[in-house]
């Protein structure tokens, strides 16, 4: 069974992927993309606390994901790839042809940032990492929950669905 979603969401382990993406899917694993969570163990203790037993997460930098990712691939449970931010999911799906559809989730406001859907804010630059993703054949589609419609990126990127 490949992993069964690449997701960004800036908020990174947090309720709604633990449960709103891990039950639904039956998420046995979770492997959160970080290069400096993946140096802290005081950061990746935080993290554990919210993942639910019976679910493993790990705590990969990019190189290490891209390494990881056929093992990951190979592997009989359903799993989550989660970034936090789009231009580390843009260096994974560079190195790793394995990333062929990308879920963004929660990209919340800041400075510089235009809102495009209600959990969904873009800078100039995500927007050109986005549509760089979607010109070397990443699928990418904008879902807070497995439950709501997928927005196709051209109407996350025309804001043209605000609800």
């Amino acid at each position: 069974m490949p992993v069964d979603v690449f997701r960004i969401d800036d908020r990174l382990i947090h309720g709604q992927v633990v449960v709103g993406w891990g039950q639904p899917l039956d998420i046995a694993f979770v492997v959160l993309v970080d290069d400096a969570v993946a140096d802290s163990d005081w950061e990746q203790d935080l993290y554990r606390m919210g993942v639910p037993p019976g679910m493993t997460v790990s705590f990969l930098s990019v190189e290490g994901a891209i390494a990881a990712l056929p093992a990951l691939q190979a592997d009989a449970r359903h799993g989550l790839v989660l970034t936090g931010d789009i231009a580390t999911m843009q260096r994974l799906a560079a190195g790793a042809p394995a990333v062929r559809a990308v879920n963004l989730g929660g990209v919340h406001h800041a400075p510089g940032r235009t809102q495009r859907l209600r959990y969904v804010f873009l800078s100039s630059a995500e927007e050109a990492a986005l549509r760089d993703m979607a010109a070397s054949g990443v699928t990418i589609t904008a879902q807070d929950v497995p439950a709501s419609r997928p927005v196709p990126l051209e109407q996350v990127l025309a804001g043209t669905d605000l609800s």
